[in-house]
């Protein structure tokens, strides 16, 4: 059972996209390549590699932000550290895009942009913090007045487990 969608949309968005960023920018160094563009006397060939790599370096940034996002699916938890560095990091490249896309190329990619930071920013704020899968509902939750452990205490996660004991 799917509890949360919206990691595995985060992870399959984000990765067409890595593909579609990648992809796009091999096929303009391509093209600069082919028609031997220069932009103010620069080297076409140096344009043209730089256009590749830079499609290689984020699409394998988006890929990794995609597998970030495939984790936080399958453990049900925040993403944390490094992890959650990167889809923060992705947020605010989505944010800057949008702003690029609105003033330069048109609406429907700022939308997609938006889109996307709102996805992201969603993913990062719909975990709360617990280690797990969260409670579905009042049933699971075990509160202070259920004596399941042996001092009564309920097993809160602040009191410590009780001493083992050898027979």
């Amino acid at each position: 059972m799917i509890r949360r969608p919206v990691a595995w949309i985060v992870a399959v968005v984000l990765f067409v996209e890595a593909l579609g960023v990648a992809v796009l920018n091999w096929t303009l160094g391509n093209l600069v390549d082919a028609q031997n563009m220069s932009l103010a006397g620069l080297d076409p060939d140096a344009m043209s590699l730089s256009s590749k790599i830079g499609g290689i370096v984020f699409g394998l940034y988006f890929a990794l932000c995609g597998l970030v996002a495939v984790l936080v699916a399958v453990r049900d938890r925040q993403p944390a550290g490094l992890g959650r560095v990167l889809l923060i990091s992705a947020a605010v490249v989505h944010g800057l895009l949008g702003a690029v896309a609105w003033a330069m190329i048109g609406r429907p990619q700022f939308a997609f942009m938006i889109v996307m930071l709102a996805l992201i920013v969603l993913l990062l704020v719909t975990y709360d913090g617990r280690r797990g899968p969260v409670a579905s509902g009042p049933e699971d939750a075990k509160g202070p007045e259920d004596p399941t452990s042996p001092d009564g205490t309920g097993g809160s996660p602040l009191t410590p487990p009780p001493a083992p004991t050898t027979p």
